[in-house]
C-alpha cells in the first residue's frame, strides 16, 4: 500500500505500489548535479543524468510524487497547447518544426520508460478520445485531427453516434481519437522513475525543503531549512505549481491553478460496461475541460479546473458530480469514493518555460495541464543534455529570462474570473 501519512488523501495515494523510502538531506555533500522538485521532470532528468554517470542528488521538500505528478487525471497526452500549424505560425518553421517533432513523442516517451524500467502502474496506451459540445469546437478539433494526420499520425474521426458508442454518452456531436496517448497511475509512474533512478545511481532525498541557493567559487550550495547542506556544479529547479521564493521572480511567472477530480466506486458491468469500452482517456473541447476515464479497477474518474483554494469540503466538488450526472445520468446514486486536487502551471503563453538566470542553474517548468507527457520528455532530455554547450541547440524551446505576470498578485482574483468566464463561455454556447 501507500504512504497514507506522507500523501494528500486521493485515488493514487489508495492505490499505488508503496515506493521506497529515501532519507532526508544530512551534513554536508557534494554532487555534479542537485535537482530540486521529485515530479516527473526531476526524477526522469535524474534518471538520465545517472544513466550518463554525473553524480546527481535529488532533493523533494515532501514524497515523491506529492506535488501535481502524484496528483493528476493520469492522462498521457502527446503535443502541445498550440496545434501545429499555429506552432509554425507563431515560431517560424524551424524552431516550430522541433516543437512539433519533440511533443509529438511525448506519450511514447512515457510508455518506453515504463516498459525499459518495468514499472507496475497500470499502464495502457489505448488512445486519447477529444469529444465537442458545440458546432464551433467540432469545427476546430476536426482542423487540429486533420493537421495531425497530414504528420503521419493514424488518427480516427468519431460522427456523433461513433463518439457515443465509444464514450458512452449522447452528449458530444463528435470528435476524434489520438492512438498515441493513454492513461496510467501517476503516482506509481513517480515512484518507479524514482526506484529506476536510485537503481542507476541517483541519490534521492525525501522531505528536504531547499530554503536558500547561493554561488561562490564556480559552486552552488543548497542548503535545506534542516541545516543540511550539498555543493554542486549545476543545479535544476523543477518545481512547477508549487515553486516559491527560492528563485526570484518564478513563482510569479505563472498560475498555480487547481485541477479537481473525484472517482466513483468501481463500477459494476451493468453500471459501466458501456463507458469507455475501449480503454481509451478522454477531454473534451470545452473551454473550461472536462477530463475522465476509468481505472483498472472500472472507477470512473472525472475532472475539471475549480476554484483556486485549495478543496476543504465535498461540496467543493459538486460540478463535477454534476459533470457525471450529466453525461451519465444512470450514475446519479453513485457513491463518489475519492476526491482530490493539484496544482498545475499555466504560463501565460501556454508553452513550457526553460530559464538559466544564473550560471549553472537551470530552470524548467509550466505544461499547462500536460504534465505527465511533456514533463517526462523534458526532464529526460534536459537529463540526456546538462552541462552541454547549448541546451538550446538541443531543444526546441528558448532559453528566456523570468518574467512575472502583471498583477500576479491578483492571480487568485484572476483564476476564479477565468474560471467563472470560461464556464459563462461553455453554458451560452451549448
Amino acid at each position: 500500500m501507500a504512504k497514507p501519512s506522507h500523501m494528500p488523501p486521493s485515488l493514487w495515494a489508495d492505490t499505488a505500489p508503496a515506493g521506497r523510502d529515501y532519507p532526508a538531506l544530512q551534513g554536508a555533500q557534494r554532487s555534479d548535479v542537485v535537482i530540486i522538485g521529485g515530479g516527473f521532470t526531476g526524477l526522469s532528468a535524474a534518471l538520465a543524468l545517472a544513466k550518463r554517470g554525473i553524480s546527481t542528488a535529488l532533493l523533494e521538500a515532501e514524497s515523491i510524487g506529492w506535488g501535481a505528478s502524484g496528483r493528476n487525471g493520469g492522462q498521457v497526452i502527446p503535443g502541445l497547447k498550440y496545434d501545429p500549424d499555429e506552432l509554425i505560425t507563431r515560431y517560424g518553421e524551424e524552431r516550430g518544426q522541433r516543437m512539433i517533432e519533440l511533443s509529438a513523442r511525448n506519450a511514447d516517451v512515457v510508455f518506453d520508460l515504463i516498459k525499459q524500467h518495468n514499472i507496475d502502474c497500470d499502464a495502457q496506451q489505448r488512445g486519447w478520445i477529444q469529444p465537442a459540445v458545440t458546432h464551433a469546437s467540432l469545427k476546430a478539433i476536426e482542423y487540429r485531427a486533420r493537421q495531425w494526420q497530414t504528420r503521419g499520425v493514424n488518427i480516427a474521426w468519431l460522427d456523433q453516434q461513433q463518439c457515443a458508442e465509444r464514450l458512452g454518452t449522447s452528449e458530444y456531436l463528435g470528435g476524434w481519437v489520438d492512438p498515441r496517448a493513454g492513461g496510467l497511475n501517476p503516482l506509481a509512474y513517480a515512484r518507479g522513475l524514482a526506484q529506476a533512478a536510485h537503481d542507476s545511481g541517483a541519490t534521492l532525498h525525501e522531505h528536504t525543503r531547499v530554503s536558500s541557493l547561493t554561488r561562490a567559487e564556480g559552486r552552488w550550495r543548497v542548503m535545506s531549512e534542516g541545516g543540511a547542506e550539498i555543493q554542486a556544479e549545476r543545479v535544476l529547479l523543477c518545481t512547477n505549481g508549487y515553486s516559491d521564493n527560492l528563485q526570484p521572480k518564478l513563482a510569479s511567472s505563472l498560475i498555480a491553478a487547481n485541477s479537481y477530480q473525484i472517482a466513483t466506486r468501481p463500477l459494476t458491468a451493468e453500471e459501466g460496461n458501456h463507458i469507455l469500452p475501449g480503454g481509451e482517456v478522454a477531454s473534451d473541447a470545452r473551454k473550461l475541460l472536462l477530463y475522465f476515464r476509468r481505472d483498472r479497477d472500472g472507477r470512473l474518474l472525472m475532472g475539471g479546473r475549480g476554484s483556486f483554494n485549495d478543496p476543504r469540503k465535498p461540496n467543493d466538488f459538486r460540478h463535477l458530480e454534476n459533470a457525471i450526472i450529466k453525461l451519465y445520468p444512470q450514475l446519479k446514486d453513485v457513491e463518489i469514493a475519492f476526491r482530490w486536487a493539484g496544482r498545475i502551471a499555466i504560463t501565460k503563453d501556454s508553452l513550457p518555460h526553460l530559464h538559466e538566470p544564473q550560471p549553472g542553474l537551470t530552470v524548467a517548468l509550466g505544461y499547462n495541464g500536460r504534465g505527465v507527457a511533456m514533463g517526462s520528455h523534458l526532464g529526460k532530455l534536459l537529463g540526456e543534455h546538462l552541462g552541454e554547450h547549448s541546451l538550446e541547440e538541443a531543444l526546441p524551446f528558448p532559453l528566456t529570462p523570468i518574467k512575472p505576470i502583471p498583477l500576479h498578485g491578483l492571480q487568485r482574483l484572476y483564476v476564479e474570473t477565468v474560471v467563472n468566464y470560461y464556464r459563462a463561455r461553455d453554458w451560452l454556447e451549448r
